[in-house]
């Protein structure tokens, strides 16, 4: 059986496929950038992520990128705006497009000290989804020995 680490704080979800897919999240109380990995031959993603260590200005752009989607998301929710609105599309929400251009490198190319991982979530007990605080679920996680 494997053991996970205790649920930890998911601060952002960047994707999310029949489950989170790439964030950033707190492995051993420091923020990580989680990036599942994707099965090529099988088409589908696997239960595995590469996970690493991000720069503390960077979390900072991501956490803000986050409070422009849980705006946006809140307003969706109420039928205020229509799905074409959303800013990640671009041309949106001009800081989200400029947050974007920052963030997308670390997003992308993953460094040589990633480490692969399993994950196990907990979901939070609260009716929205999306909060300022993050996604309604934590990670538990289990570093893998090889990458």
């Amino acid at each position: 059986m494997m053991s996970y680490g205790p649920p930890e704080t998911v601060h952002v979800e960047n994707e999310w496929y029949d489950g989170p897919r790439a964030g950033v999240a707190d492995i051993g109380g420091v923020p990580h950038r989680f990036k599942s990995l994707f099965d090529e031959k099988d088409d589908e993603y696997l239960g595995t992520f590469l996970v690493w260590p991000l720069e503390e200005d960077l979390v900072d752009l991501e956490r803000e990128q986050w409070q422009i989607f849980v705006a946006w998301d809140a307003r969706y929710e109420l039928g205020e705006v229509s799905n074409d609105s959303h800013p990640g599309y671009g041309g949106k929400n001009a800081r989200w497009d400029e947050i974007e251009a920052i963030l997308k490198p670390s997003r992308d190319e993953i460094p040589t000290l990633a480490k692969r991982a399993v994950a196990e979530i907990t979901y939070l007990d609260r009716e929205v989804r999306y909060a300022s605080s993050g996604p309604k679920y934590m990670l538990g996680w289990k570093l893998l020995e090889s990458v």
